[in-house]
């Protein structure tokens, strides 16, 4: 089974349990096996749940949902279900054993879609970077270069996947957290529209959107149709989706008008050159595809005062979000001691206290900008092509802080989310699909976003490239002395 099933995608493993050519026992088996052999040159999973997930695979009560049998991983950060160690990269949490005491409610869908959790995924402390290293449990490796970040933080399941650890796992996105490892791990990484997916109700609830990282557009669609819908009460909600998102894939599009963005923004000085040509050459297939392709984007994206302007609302958030996350996991608010030097500097940075005053003038700020980027996708244009990230994975050791410098990589950080960022303010779905490997063999992914609510556009679209330029037989090879 385990050379059947490691690089079938989420899909097609469902498929045989409902014809009865494997028992959901037999893929976790078959998964757990994968993980015990190539997980320690990863250092993906740092929570392993095989007796739960055995457990859960042998019931008579797993639930039948589209997905049922499918070996899952969940990134420990952002999702919780009743009983699981939940340590979000730090190590106070990890000493005091802290478990979740509730299914949150994504969570409890992904359960009911019939996915069996075998363990949490590596992320960086609390998700504050696109680097998946922390101090606590090790940096996770990327299977397509070992001395390579897979990006973060979605990091770990990004690298189980890309391994065949797994078909799927949970990643969620605040600043690009699903799609720059998508990037990263040559896989599909689609951020839903904002109040799509239910978050947590936290302080930056507005920036967060939650799904998968995965092989294939189809198990993108699966796990949005399984797990999409507004809990009671949200605080966002996100237009009603016209039918099944698993109709989508393969659906026509119609022809498009697709705007095409390859210069520098945010803080990221200049684009590498496979960067570029990823995005030119996804240009020309979508052409090739029928839809006119032109330069064009919202020119509110080159706007060079967001940074300056909106920086009282991350001082702030940071501050004020540390704090409450303590007081409801340790019962207290987090001290220095308690956390990496980059989550203390990132808290206290060399900055005063923000006012009430300075924090909603850059809110309202914030919300103007946003109204001019997205005005740009009802002025004549479907979807926007961009790279995903601007530069190559860097190497773990460029990701690391020198001893007594703890903010040394938060430019290298700002240039990785310049492209996925803006999609977390604005709250519209984007996808990273990988149609690009450099010479060296290094995926590099492509973003395409949509206006908001328009998940459909993206999928059928995404599907055209997919089977334009199939991905599915671009894999890694195994990690140094773990066998084939």
């Amino acid at each position: 089974m385990d050379a059947g099933s490691r690089y079938l995608d989420a899909c097609a493993q469902a498929e045989l349990v409902r014809r009865g050519e494997a028992s959901p026992r037999e893929l976790v088996e078959a998964a757990i096996a994968r993980i015990e052999k190539l997980n320690p040159a990863l250092n993906a999973v740092i929570t392993m749940l095989f007796e739960e997930a055995r457990e859960a695979a042998a019931s008579a009560e797993l639930p039948g949902g589209p997905l049922r049998g499918v070996p899952f991983l969940l990134k420990d950060l952002g999702i919780e279900q009743a009983g699981q160690p939940c340590f979000q990269g730090n190590r106070t949490l990890c000493d005091a054993g802290f478990r979740s005491r509730r299914d949150s409610a994504l969570g409890a869908r992904f359960r009911a879609a019939g996915l069996v959790t075998l363990g949490k995924t590596n992320t960086p402390e609390f998700g504050w970077t696109c680097t998946t290293q922390p101090l606590a449990f090790g940096a996770t490796r990327n299977p397509w270069d070992l001395e390579r970040t897979p990006g973060g933080s979605s990091g770990g399941s990004a690298a189980a996947v890309a391994a065949g650890l797994v078909p799927m796992a949970h990643a969620n996105d605040g600043g690009g957290s699903i799609r720059i490892p998508a990037s990263y791990c040559g896989l599909v990484g689609l951020k839903p529209t904002r109040g799509r997916v239910p978050v947590p109700a936290r302080i930056d609830a507005r920036m967060v959107a939650d799904l998968v990282v995965c092989r294939s557009v189809r198990d993108a669609a699966a796990a949005l149709e399984a797990v999409h819908g507004a809990e009671p009460g949200a605080p966002y909600l996100a237009p009603a989706s016209a039918r099944s998102y698993r109709e989508e894939v393969g659906a026509d599009p119609g022809r498009l008008r697709i705007g095409l963005l390859t210069r520098p923004i945010g803080m990221l000085d200049e684009l590498h050159p496979e960067c570029v040509a990823a995005t030119e050459d996804a240009a020309r297939a979508l052409e090739a595809l029928g839809h006119a392709v032109e330069p064009a984007w919202p020119d509110a994206l080159l706007d060079a005062e967001r940074g300056p302007r909106t920086m009282p609302i991350a001082i702030g958030e940071l501050r004020a979000g540390l704090a409450i996350h303590g007081n409801n996991t340790l019962g207290r608010p987090f001290a220095e001691e308690d956390v990496e030097p980059f989550t203390w500097a990132m808290r206290a940075p060399a900055y005063p206290m923000v006012s009430a005053e300075q924090y909603l003038e850059a809110l309202e700020w914030e919300q103007e900008w946003v109204a001019r980027v997205v005005r740009w996708w009802h002025e004549g244009h479907d979807l926007l092509l961009t790279p995903t990230v601007g530069v190559l994975p860097p190497t773990l050791r460029e990701m690391e802080p020198p001893p007594g410098e703890p903010l040394a990589t938060v430019l290298r950080v700002a240039a990785q989310v310049a492209f996925t960022q803006p999609f977390n303010l604005t709250g519209q779905p984007a996808i990273s699909l990988p149609l690009h490997w450099t010479p060296e063999g290094l995926p590099v992914g492509v973003q395409l976003v949509a206006d908001s609510g328009r998940e459909d556009l993206l999928l059928r679209v995404a599907a055209q490239l997919e089977r334009a330029q199939p991905w599915a037989d671009r894999r890694p090879g195994p990690p140094a002395g773990a066998g084939a």
